[in-house]
């Protein structure tokens, strides 16, 4: 065995016991159709938390003898682990909270490939059962809190940033955590771990317990971001669009620092859903922020958000440059308008029912070179249809960048090509090529653009 490897037995962590043993076939089942490949992945990625990489296909180039086996028992069900990761171990010992968000995988793969998508109880093309899917899974993976004021802030930004940056998002989770605030997040490093990284510190110091560190992924994109280490609830939804449908309906406010694509991705989707017209009276706090040296990077997103979606956007979001705590101050009061608008709709706080997300937001987008190409970026429909398809074309390049699947698909045809307006592609161009040059799009390695703007 390779000394940086170790073969373990672990018994269930994080609230999974048992599950029936057609689960547990599906999940041993290597087949085209089973889930091992699947489980394989996701868990390799808990295993090597931390990872420097962005690449998917780094981990199992490295340990490419990894694999593990769901056993079923008589008392429950165990995880054979074979050739994992050294450092996910202490003298021979699985990390605790690696093991937990180990389960963690194990409970969602099998929960969403047999009680979401086999079911039959849920027709995914439908918005309502989308939703009703996105609720499900959160429910089974326990993470909505009832009797819990509004109180979950939601971080985006990138996993790619300068060290400067990083501090800040920590400087600003701190904030949040002396204010009694959770932080949910992507799960990965950069910008997704400052925030609960600094949140750690003020609530060890107002001595709160129960904190919630929560990190929503999906499969495409785990292997990339692994989940950094202070995460203790770890959900992973089936696709992207689930995913970010689970941001929005879990968490009661928003926290936008610098990113790269993924990061404008995520913005797009917010405005497009509060650019709605039955999202219009509808409160839900979005700021974006970061240090001085990062104004620039929110110039140049405010810019080309108002140059595509018009100047009134701008209504939906507050930029806060280099204040940390007026950061919280604002998010704080902006989850009291969340609180009054909930009880007022008779909503639940925990989950979001009434914010409308229309089936453009819901609906997977597969980044093939000709749905790449077939978007619709004209300012000649409403400001929520351009910025759902605005979305899609981020989420490509995203998948061009980081995903597998995305990353085989550039290898062998080529770079996407993205059509569109002339004054939106100007714009576009710019953006993209700042996030180049400002080192975002990737962690290691040389940038090669996975797209061509025609």
């Amino acid at each position: 065995m390779n000394p940086t490897t170790v073969n373990a037995r672990v018994s269930p962590r994080g609230g999974l016991d048992v599950l029936s043993r057609s689960e547990v076939s599906r999940l041993r089942d290597a087949s085209k159709g089973g889930l091992h490949e699947l489980l394989r992945r996701c868990s390799l990625a808990v295993l090597t938390s931390g990872s420097a990489s962005d690449d998917p296909r780094a981990a199992l180039e490295r340990y490419p003898d990894y694999d593990i086996q769901v056993q079923q028992q008589d008392r429950g069900i165990r995880l054979e682990l074979s050739h994992a990761p050294a450092q996910a171990f202490v003298d021979g010992r699985l990390i605790v909270g690696v093991a937990e968000l180990l389960f963690a995988v194990v409970r969602d793969i099998a929960y969403t490939a047999t009680e979401i998508q086999a079911s039959g109880r849920y027709n995914l093309d439908d918005s309502h059962d989308i939703t009703n899917a996105v609720f499900e899974i959160l429910r089974n993976a326990r993470v909505l809190t009832p009797h819990m004021e509004p109180n979950l802030v939601v971080c985006w930004g990138g996993h790619s940033i300068a060290r400067l940056e990083y501090e800040y998002t920590k400087r600003v989770g701190y904030e949040l955590g002396l204010r009694d605030l959770d932080i949910c997040t992507g799960c990965g490093p950069g910008a997704m771990k400052g925030p609960m990284k600094g949140a750690t510190i003020a609530h060890a110091k107002q001595r709160r317990r129960n904190n919630r560190y929560i990190g929503i992924t999906e499969p495409g994109i785990i292997a990339a971001e692994s989940p950094n280490p202070i995460v203790n609830h770890l959900v992973i939804m089936p696709d992207i669009e689930k995913r970010l449908e689970a941001f929005v309906r879990m968490g009661h406010g928003i926290i936008v620092f610098p990113g790269g694509v993924g990061t404008a991705e995520e913005i797009l989707y917010m405005l497009g859903i509060l650019l709605h017209p039955d999202n219009a009276g509808l409160p839900f706090p979005l700021i974006l922020t970061g240090p001085k040296e990062s104004s620039t990077y929110f110039e140049q997103i405010d810019h080309f958000l108002k140059l595509t979606l018009g100047d009134s956007v701008a209504e939906r979001y507050r930029i806060i440059v280099d204040e940390p705590r007026e950061v919280a101050r604002a998010m704080e009061r902006g989850l009291q308008k969340v609180r009054e608008h909930r009880l007022d709709t008779k909503d639940a706080f925990f989950f979001n029912w009434t914010l409308k997300i229309q089936p453009e937001f819901q609906h997977p987008f597969a980044p093939t070179h000709e749905n790449m190409a077939s978007l619709k970026l004209h300012r000649e429909q409403p400001a929520h249809l351009l910025a759902a398809d605005l979305r899609r074309a981020f989420s490509g390049i995203v998948a061009g960048n980081v995903k597998e699947d995305g990353m085989r698909a550039i290898e062998q045809f080529g770079p996407y090509v993205i059509n569109g307006e002339p004054a939106i592609m100007e714009a576009l161009d710019a953006l993209l090529r700042s996030f180049v040059a400002q080192s975002r799009m990737k962690m290691s390695g040389e940038y090669k653009p996975c797209y061509r703007l025609g």
